[in-house]
């Protein structure tokens, strides 16, 4: 017996509608695996992971936090990925827009205005596009592959960002930690409820850039260009787009949307700047962009579905003693099974029985 793969004459809409759910499922057998050979019990840590971040109002509250950078990042990503470019550095233009979106209140401390926060906000995705700049200068001008370079881009802003912090931007008053000042209250972006919670204004910046960007997709000439030139360069070429400049579209508008997602954080979560302020949102985001279909709007659905499992990941450390790399496995097999299962949209399974003749198979 042997299993093969048999290409779909067409693609399954089937498996493209249950693939994703399926892959959930398969996600929670092997987490609940994985749970009994740690000597935990499944049920008990499954309950810690999906169930008890839901119970009380502000860890509602803490899941739009965690689930406002992982929507806006990945509502970028699918753009790219959807124009057939791979910016896997959204990490690095993260931190790159924390970074510029910081200038104000680290350098010009005693400017207090109301025009503070918006132009924080307008510098964070400028610096983020920038930043997403240089893979898309690499490729449209020297074919370098964009893959490598974004993603070696990532650990020169992360170096960039501990070397301000330990270095100029290091607060004289912070008794040697290594942090920045803190930000006035003109620069720290203001909580949506704050009667019931800290949740604050980037998870409504962040559903609103789903819904902008699905309405671009589906309904304007940029969106139907991105769409052709992702499924034929050349069948793009005969209907007059231009590739190189699609590179560059997608860069800078996935870029800007990370940087503004990492002032956002900075600003509305943190209140300074530190040496970490990501546990790995930009990597994250490729998950949630995949797991949504690459839709903006299955997005929103997928951001705060992993933003649960950061959440259940911190609980499941408090209530059942796991490690805090448990919820890094948990993304891992999600990922995993979504790739696997996307394979069924295109592919069926097919066993071949193979008969047994004279001894030779």
């Amino acid at each position: 017996m042997r299993i093969e793969l048999e290409k779909r004459p067409q693609a399954s809409k089937l498996y493209g509608l249950v693939s994703p759910l399926l892959a959930l499922v398969l996600t929670l057998v092997a987490g609940a695996i994985m749970f009994e050979i740690l000597g935990k019990n499944p049920i008990e840590a499954l309950d810690a992971f999906f169930l008890e971040p839901l119970l009380e109002v502000w860890s509602l509250h803490e899941l739009a936090i965690k689930a406002a950078p992982l929507i806006m990042i990945a509502v970028g990503l699918a753009v790219c990925y959807r124009s057939n470019n791979w910016n896997i550095g959204a990490e690095g233009q993260f931190t790159m827009g924390a970074i510029t979106g910081s200038i104000l209140p680290i350098l010009f401390t005693e400017w207090h205005s109301p025009l503070v926060l918006p132009l924080m906000l307008i510098m964070g995705a400028l610096g983020g596009a920038l930043f997403a700049g240089i893979p898309a200068l690499l490729k449209a001008h020297f074919n370098t592959n964009e893959i490598l370079t974004s993603l070696m881009l990532v650990y020169i802003a992360q170096l960039f960002l501990d070397w301000l912090i330990r270095g100029a931007w290091r607060n004289p008053a912070g008794f040697n930690f290594p942090e920045s000042v803190s930000f006035p209250p003109e620069a720290v972006l203001p909580a949506i409820w704050e009667e019931s919670g800290r949740a604050h204004w980037a998870f409504i910046f962040a559903i609103i850039a789903a819904i902008l960007v699905w309405f671009m997709l589906k309904y304007t000439l940029k969106g139907f260009e991105i769409v052709v030139l992702g499924q034929s360069e050349r069948a793009g070429r005969f209907a007059g787009f231009s590739s190189k400049k699609m590179i560059w579209f997608s860069f800078l508008f996935s870029g800007a949307l990370a940087g503004l997602a990492g002032i956002s954080e900075v600003s509305g979560s943190i209140g300074h700047l530190q040496p970490a302020i990501s546990p790995g949102y930009g990597f994250t985001a490729i998950i949630v962009a995949f797991l949504g279909r690459l839709n903006p709007l299955g997005i929103i659905a997928s951001g705060l579905v992993l933003a649960l499992t950061y959440l259940g990941g911190e609980a499941a450390q408090l209530s059942i003693g796991v490690s805090d790399k448990v919820t890094r496995v948990f993304q891992g097999l999600l990922l995993f099974f979504v790739l696997s299962c996307d394979t069924l949209i295109a592919y069926k399974i097919r066993i071949v029985w193979s008969r047994i003749r004279g001894g030779v198979a």
